[in-house]
């Protein structure tokens, strides 16, 4: 493997797989000038990605709203071949390499497709999952983000899709995937006509991709977790009155009840085996919080602690045997690994040596982990897969995600501030690249979605090119968010438009009282939840903000309920869960108006920029719409940009880019930086 010590690299519908093209094979291509690329050439592509082409001074937008020119690195069950997927533009490519030889084995160009993961099944085969937007007649016409599986074929160097020609069953994947000694096991949508039959399970056919049943589902089954060997261990149902149950296989395929809880919002998930198969991993059990993990025992019905210290916010399997591993505490700077294997531990601890200080992560391993794939980000790292080789005592670059030079890359600062009611907000300041001693900036603040999730201290493509133009960026872990413990998550409970939307100007009022930014030079910016924040600075905290981007945000959160409601129940989950945060007490409720941006247009101190793509099925576009209007209508400064082709996630380059350069105009012209 050749090192570049300081190089930067660079279910889905039928008809967007439709001519994919099988890469030639052949051995690597060891060094080459940049931009020289094989293809130009004619030649065999290189297992190894091509050079980067560095941009003099800042980089250009179209550096950041690329996707990542590396992704998904996944090593084989032994750990001598290597998948990933290479980006350039908006084409994908699925390339497979022989790691001993530097050869590409395989390979298959997948265009504009969005690929969503990899997976490798055995040795031979390698399954990608895709996703696109699609109306169907069964789901009532809605436009659906459906997930289709893709097994390529090293050997024939074909592409099987799942569930093709399989014989009453939709053919996208209608659950997880399991790969278990070599095979594919998928959950599958039984349908007639356009009526759903209920969920099965299948085992494919890994050169033609049909399904053969391995086990018929009731329609309100919920999940399943197998074994190394492939057998159902357990399952999840649930019904709309909110019952949910873990169920135990009892060995002739019936299922017996081990624990039940009536959650009609917070729904357990059960996450994986334990350390035995007779164990599973649930999250949000009894006796926990929503986001905990504890253990039930399957024969007894009794429940324990994980075996680990801390509040872990995810856990690990072994990539063979599939049992329980380790677990990850995420903080306010490193994440913390914790492991019950030996020789996951000690890789760990050779990984964390290796890579003093960055700030490492596992992303895959082969079965005896002596291989690992590591991704590393810090300072002037905006992301490399290394490959660690334990036998070998050796560490060398793989890929990069973003060509950018370490000096174009902002320094990242952990804050904490407090909040007007003492409460603690931690957050991260992005600082514009070469800035050390910061002083009376220009400050954009950027709230993540979710509003149940968090941002986390790392590279983030986002951020990072808002500080490029010369900003500083501010990016909260305000009340409600997720991984930072209960009583942070449940703060946010009815603060939409409140406190959580003062948590983010509070922080505004700190730094400003730091010398570090100017209050008179400040913007806010998100998406999602942070596109609803974004529309409710100027609308709902007036005073604060010179201008504001929404990127695909709610504006009416009346309406937003009744649409997410799709015509169920007045108590059905999704109505309870979204007033939870929105302070709502019932389906219709008025009350909501008082906190929803289109309403109070009115009230707007600032103009907005709304953007939002049309494929959105997560907030509709016309969300966008009705503030557009509302601002019109009462002569307040607006823009509207509909991103084409997009869904809620800006899933392609092309509208990444328009987004981050539109944004970039916006600000530059109400909030100049210099």
């Amino acid at each position: 493997m050749r090192s570049r010590n300081s190089a930067r690299a660079t279910g889905a519908i039928a008809a967007a797989i439709v001519g994919l093209a099988v890469l030639a094979t052949g051995p690597a291509v060891r060094a080459r000038p940049a931009g020289d690329t094989p293809e130009a050439q004619g030649a065999a592509p290189s297992c190894l990605p091509p050079e980067p082409r560095y941009s003099q001074g800042a980089a250009p937008l179209s550096v950041y709203g690329a996707m990542p020119s590396t992704d998904m690195v996944e090593l084989s069950p032994s750990g001598k071949r290597l998948a990933y997927v290479a980006i350039v533009g908006e084409e994908r490519s699925l390339i497979v390499c022989d790691l001993d030889t530097l050869a590409v084995i395989g390979g298959v160009r997948a265009g504009d497709v969005k690929v969503r993961g990899l997976d490798w099944i055995g040795e031979d085969y390698v399954m990608a999952t895709t996703s696109a937007t699609q109306m169907s007649e069964i789901t009532g016409g809605q436009r659906v983000e459906f997930s289709e599986g893709q097994i390529y074929s090293i050997r024939t160097r074909q592409i099987a899709k799942v569930f093709r020609n399989t014989p009453g069953v939709f053919p996208r994947l209608n659950g997880p995937v399991f790969v278990r000694d070599g095979r594919l096991i998928a959950a599958g949508a039984r349908y007639d006509g356009p009526a759903y039959r209920g969920t099965a399970l299948f085992q494919i056919n890994l050169e033609t991709g049909r399904g053969d049943t391995v086990l018929q589902d009731p329609a309100r089954a919920g999940g399943y977790l197998l074994n190394e060997a492939g057998r159902p261990i357990a399952r999840v149902t649930y019904d709309t009155g909110g019952d949910w149950t873990i169920q135990k296989a009892t060995g002739d395929g019936f299922f017996r009840e081990v624990w039940k809880v009536n959650a009609p919002i917070d729904t357990p998930t059960m996450v994986s085996l334990g350390r035995t198969d007779r164990e599973v991993v649930v999250q949000g059990g009894k006796d926990s919080a929503p986001d905990d993990f504890r253990i039930l025992n399957l024969d007894t019905g009794e429940w324990s602690d994980l075996p680990f210290t801390g509040h872990p916010t995810s856990i690990s399997t072994h990539p063979r045997t599939r049992l329980l591993m380790g677990a990850r505490t995420e903080g306010d700077g490193e994440a913390t690994y914790q492991f019950l294997d030996p020789a996951a531990e000690r890789a760990w601890n050779t990984l964390k040596t290796t890579f003093r200080g960055k700030r490492p992560e596992l992303v895959s391993s082969s079965e005896d982990m002596r291989k690992l794939i590591v991704r590393t980000e810090g300072d002037g790292d905006p992301g490399t897969y290394q490959l660690l080789d334990l036998d070998r005592r050796s560490a060398e670059i793989f890929g990069e995600t973003y060509p950018l030079r370490p000096d174009q890359v902002g320094h990242i600062e952990v804050v904490e501030y407090p909040a007007a009611d003492g409460m603690r907000i931690p957050g991260y300041l992005t600082l514009p690249p070469g800035v050390t001693d910061p002083k009376n900036l220009p400050l954009v603040v950027l709230p993540h979605g979710g509003p149940q999730a968090r941002d986390s201290l790392g590279f983030d493509w986002w951020a990072q090119a808002i500080a490029s133009r010369g900003y500083a960026v501010l990016q909260p872990n305000y009340r409600g968010s997720d991984g930072l413990g209960q009583a942070h998550l449940e703060a946010g409970y009815g603060e939409w438009g409140r406190k959580m939307q003062t948590d983010l100007s509070d922080g505004v009022r700190y730094l400003a009282g730091e010398g570090i930014i100017d209050p008179k030079r400040v913007c806010i910016v998100g998406g999602s939840y942070g596109g609803y924040a974004a529309m409710a600075g100027p609308t709902l905290d007036n005073g604060v903000y010179r201008c504001a981007v929404s990127v695909a945000g709610v504006s009416d959160l009346r309406v937003m309920v009744e649409w997410a409601a799709q015509g169920g129940r007045r108590d059905a989950p999704v109505v309870r869960y979204w007033n939870r945060f929105m302070g709502g007490e019932r389906l219709g409720d008025r009350s909501l108006d008082d906190r929803s941006p289109a309403m109070q247009a009115e009230r707007s101190d600032a103009p907005i920029l709304l953007l939002h793509g049309r494929d959105d099925t997560v907030v509709p576009f016309t969300q966008s719409r009705r503030l557009a209007d509302a601002l019109r209508r009462a002569g307040k400064p607006v823009e509207m940009v509909e991103l084409s082709g997009e869904d809620h996630w800006l899933s392609r380059a092309e509208t990444r880019t328009r987004m981050l350069t539109e944004t970039v105009r916006f600000l530059e012209a109400h909030n100049p930086p210099n």
